[in-house]
């Protein structure tokens, strides 16, 4: 099977669990960045949406997708896992939202046809990136914005691969950071440079990596993914912002 038909099948298999969790509280801040659901409002990372075709990869149950599409923008959510779009469509209702279930390693749109692709904890982490980031560019405008947030090598190589929590110690190797089969899902990940080695040869421009810190008061659904304590010394999630060039 496939690393992609795998996570399809993952999703389809955990998706009523995972919003039974998550979902009201991805309801009732849906514009917000990562575990810590850091406010769009306040990192302004895309932008004003007025107006704008925007691509969200990796929707889930489209949170993002229908609060950004109340701001005004034309957004589009795509996902692999049927039964996530299935959770998108119920949100939805009749507002009709643009929803369709497809691959982000292979875009179904033409090319230069958004403003803004974006994902947070989404697709960038279950699809290879080099097809992935390949695909961003092509479906962008030149000066268009992708942005999307996702864990940090620093966190990790900070995995016990015993009890698969994070520590305060150096467990994986940094330079074989490339992909994390967990029996379930498959998870991707680069070093800093093949990153940026990466976005270079698609044309995009790096305008910030940022760096999320867990609030001092902070909580999160998503327990497993860092003790809250860590997260407000290292950063465990970050944000590149990048821009097509011209």
């Amino acid at each position: 099977m496939s690393y992609s038909a795998r996570n399809r099948a993952f999703w389809n298999s955990t998706s009523d669990a995972y919003q039974a969790v998550h979902g009201a509280t991805l309801r009732q801040a849906p514009l917000a960045w990562g575990v810590w659901r850091v406010p769009e409002s306040e990192l302004r990372i895309l932008g004003d949406v007025t107006g704008r075709r925007v691509l969200e990869l990796g929707c889930g149950a489209a949170q993002w997708t229908l609060a950004l599409r109340v701001l005004g923008a034309r957004a589009v959510g795509i996902d692999l896992s049927e039964r996530q779009l299935a959770h998108a469509r119920r949100a939805a209702g009749s507002a009709g939202a643009r929803l369709a279930q497809a691959d982000a390693e292979r875009l179904p749109f033409a090319g230069e046809t958004f403003d803004i692709v974006f994902c947070d904890h989404g697709a960038i982490v279950f699809a290879e990136p080099e097809p992935t980031v390949a695909e961003a560019s092509r479906v962008l405008r030149p000066g268009g914005r992708f942005a999307f947030c996702m864990s940090t090598p620093f966190r990790d190589t900070c995995i016990d691969p015993s009890s698969g929590t994070v520590t305060d110690r150096l467990s994986a190797g940094y330079f074989e950071l490339s992909h994390v089969e967990d029996g379930g899902s498959v998870e991707y990940q680069r070093p800093y440079g093949a990153w940026i080695r990466l976005f270079r040869a698609h044309g995009f421009l790096v305008d910030d990596l940022v760096e999320l810190q867990a609030p001092p008061d902070g909580t999160s659904t998503y327990a497993d993914f860092v003790p809250a304590p860590w997260a407000r010394r290292w950063p465990a999630e970050h944000i590149w912002n990048l821009r097509r060039a011209v």
